[in-house]
């Protein structure tokens, strides 16, 4: 991006995409005395980057009046990079574009950890947690996305980006947003305790990926449910070929798919996968809708 900006003006303005502290891009301006960069948050999502490249939901420009030219030739280029036409765009203040990606990341994490507070209810109390959000999501208010219980919301910006909404909340009253962050930490918690009821000599762990088509496993909710279980000394083994280690959190890892089904008397997938259809009696797994 900013390559492409340099051949639009020599007097290139910095272009900042990331995820930052609200506040972050007016702070850094003053800081530098310059009024030649301006915020633009990305909307990609895990294992769907370059379709959200060329598919993009909107686009979100974070400037005033001394960069509205610059930005605007910006979005223009972002438009002709992509194949969707007629892109929704917003050009607004730099506060509130960094509040849109923050806002909208918390929105995502709260609705992950809404399905997955029904499904712990659901098995507490023995129901059946695909009916109940059948019938919840039927209602077209609430639709049928994002709803697939999983161990916890994960990834490299949900988790961090709620943490940071919660620290710009600061002194602000709220109740909602703090519970968003508690909430997968509890759900966590929930997890490893049910895999432990069931965990004989060695507890496998199938795939630390967050998602299919995806060799990411950074901050993955997996790796909180692994830690809470090396806490509580539970042997483990795990799958995972984009793994090229031995071991990883100093848990063996076994490359065979034959071997890791025979040695683990219970198997942890977030995600379900038809490679464990013949081990389906050892699997714990919360995903009823074989989906992200």
């Amino acid at each position: 991006v900013i390559k492409l900006v340099l051949k639009v003006n020599t007097n290139a303005m910095m272009i900042i995409k990331s995820t930052i502290p609200v506040g972050y891009t007016e702070n850094i301006r003053k800081k530098f005395n310059t009024d030649r960069i301006l915020f633009s948050p990305e909307f990609l999502r895990e294992s769907r980057a370059l379709y959200d490249n060329l598919y993009p939901s909107r686009i979100i420009i974070g400037c005033d009046d001394k960069s509205r030219e610059v930005s605007e030739v910006f979005v223009s280029l972002l438009q002709e990079g992509a194949i969707k036409e007629n892109i929704d765009t917003l050009f607004m203040g730099f506060t509130e574009a960094e509040a849109v990606k923050l806002f909208a990341n918390a929105y995502l994490a709260m609705r992950v950890a809404f399905f997955n507070e029904l499904d712990t209810y659901a098995q507490v109390y023995g129901l059946n947690s695909g009916n109940i959000i059948d019938g919840v999501c039927l209602d077209s208010r609430i639709g049928d996305h994002y709803n697939n219980p999983s161990f916890g919301y994960g990834g490299y910006c949900l988790p961090k980006d709620t943490r940071q909404l919660r620290a710009d909340y600061g002194n602000i009253p709220n109740s909602l947003i703090s519970s968003i962050v508690d909430a997968n930490d509890i759900r966590k918690n929930f997890i490893a305790e049910q895999v432990l009821k069931k965990s004989g000599t060695v507890t496998g762990i199938y795939r630390l990926t967050m998602k299919a088509d995806s060799d990411n496993f950074r901050h993955a909710a997996i790796l909180g449910v692994m830690q809470r279980l090396a806490a509580s000394n539970a042997r483990m083994a795990i799958y995972e070929p984009a793994v090229s280690d031995r071991s990883y959190m100093g848990i063996r890892v076994i490359r065979s798919l034959e071997e890791f089904k025979r040695i683990s008397d219970v198997i942890v997938a977030n995600r379900y996968d038809e490679e464990l259809e013949d081990v389906k009696d050892k699997i714990y797994t919360r995903d009823l809708f074989g989906c992200d």
